[in-house]
């Protein structure tokens, strides 16, 4: 510690960390962005609360969205017959009432166009409440119906159609609703940790040993891993989709919606590490289908990622 006194001079105080901060100044420059971005979101949700109750403003302000995407179409590197198509990508933007609704998607070759269009038909004709209130039902709905049509075009053709899909409707940057159904998965990241849409959320609970309880056999002292378990179950059936809605917050970084192509040969952590550096999610939409590729997926490889600014 430097301690500078004069006469008229009055302490200077500066400590050691402040000095290494100052000798190198990138350290730690990721932690000061999202620092600010949370003090961002907080101040802007604060100023549309108080100007909600003032009536002097009619619409909230929204976290800025930017997307890329990406699909690997070189077909020589499937697994062959079984190979259908590449995978049909989707972003959408439209504007109701002053706010913006993202629709996202990732779509195997015989999913996509149903969900689209039920979509299209059944919520972006609505009022924004509306939306707000059944974009997760209708979601869903859009799932099951494209579901129906296929099996009953596998009982025509008498034959087995793989489906799977990723899709997420972004609403005014404050709330998604994501779902996935079949290998797709739909994985968001809070704070550097992954996420996997709707499925269970493992934490470790620490249980007393037993040799502390006079008489019990003696076993060494373990943290054992418990599960707290969503309404989801362990893994979503292939015939159902898994549809779940994720506040934007402060801590929500990026979504990706992906094919199996990826999912086969990564887990959602390494998704996560290997891309929350970037900043264009061009860039990084890229660099997950490329990775997967060099890990030799055998199957469609497409993505989209979509970054919460």
């Amino acid at each position: 510690m430097v301690k500078c006194c004069g006469k008229n001079t009055p302490s200077l105080m500066v400590s050691l960390g402040r000095l290494q901060a100052l000798q190198n100044p990138f350290m730690g420059l990721k932690n000061f962005q999202r620092k600010l971005k949370r003090f961002r979101v907080k101040f802007l949700k604060g100023n549309v609360e108080s100007s909600k109750r003032k009536g002097e403003e009619k619409y909230s302000r929204m976290t800025p969205i930017s997307h890329g995407l990406h699909v690997i179409e070189d077909k020589s590197l499937r697994s062959g017959s079984g190979y259908l198509g590449s995978d049909s990508i989707v972003a959408q933007r439209e504007q109701i009432q002053d706010q913006e609704v993202w629709m996202f998607g990732v779509f195997d070759v015989q999913m996509g166009d149903g969900i689209i269009r039920y979509l299209k038909s059944h919520l972006f004709d609505k009022k924004l409440n509306e939306i707000r209130r059944k974009s997760k039902e209708t979601m869903k709905t859009a799932y099951l119906s494209a579901g129906t049509k296929l099996h009953e075009g596998e009982k025509e053709n008498q034959g087995s159609i793989k489906k799977g899909s990723a899709s997420a409707i972004v609403i005014n940057g404050e709330k998604v609703v994501a779902a996935y159904m079949a290998d797709y998965r739909a994985v968001i990241c809070r704070d550097g940790v992954a996420k996997q849409i709707g499925k269970r959320q493992c934490r470790a609970k620490r249980h007393w040993p037993l040799n502390l309880i006079a008489g019990a056999w003696r076993m060494p002292n373990v943290c054992i891993i418990g599960c707290e378990t969503s309404d989801t179950g362990n893994k979503p059936s292939t015939s159902e989709p898994v549809v779940r809605a994720e506040k934007i917050d402060s801590d929500a970084e990026f979504l990706i919606l992906a094919s199996n192509g990826i999912w086969e040969v990564m887990n959602n952590q390494e998704a996560v590490n290997l891309i929350r550096h970037m900043d264009d999610p061009q860039a990084a939409a890229e660099c997950l289908t490329k990775e997967a590729l060099t890990r030799i997926s055998r199957s469609n490889i497409s993505c989209l990622v979509i970054r919460f600014d």
